[in-house]
């Protein structure tokens, strides 16, 4: 089988496929709120965000200073165009991987064990 088009390997890690689905439903989200919503330590989510932001998949914005310093997040456009090919790599592999429709089943063949008789 083959990987389909669109499927993200940066992405897919579940920390960070958590990450991006949980921004792209949002235009901006505070650091502590994804870092809460996904029960993530704060070197943990800083981490996989620096690897997102590096490959220009979202954008961080810092405000204020000190003790009053606030971290806020979003997608790019590149980070959700590679988030919704993501998804529908993914949906084609698990539809790909679905029972097999009644014309691909063969007919089940009846075994009597002479049980019962």
């Amino acid at each position: 089988m083959s990987i389909p088009a669109g499927f993200d390997e940066l992405i897919h890690p579940a920390t960070r496929l958590s990450v991006v689905a949980l921004l792209a439903a949002t235009e901006w989200a505070d650091f502590a709120f994804v870092r809460d919503s996904l029960s993530l330590s704060d070197s943990a989510l800083s981490k996989q965000l620096h690897t997102l932001e590096e490959a220009g998949y979202l954008e961080l914005h810092k405000e204020g200073g000190g003790r009053k310093r606030r971290t806020r997040v979003r997608l790019t456009e590149r980070g959700r165009a590679a988030f919704e090919g993501h998804v529908a790599a993914l949906r084609a592999i698990v539809e790909g991987a679905g029972p097999p429709t009644a014309a691909e089943t063969p007919p089940r063949q009846r075994h009597d064990s002479g049980a019962g008789r």
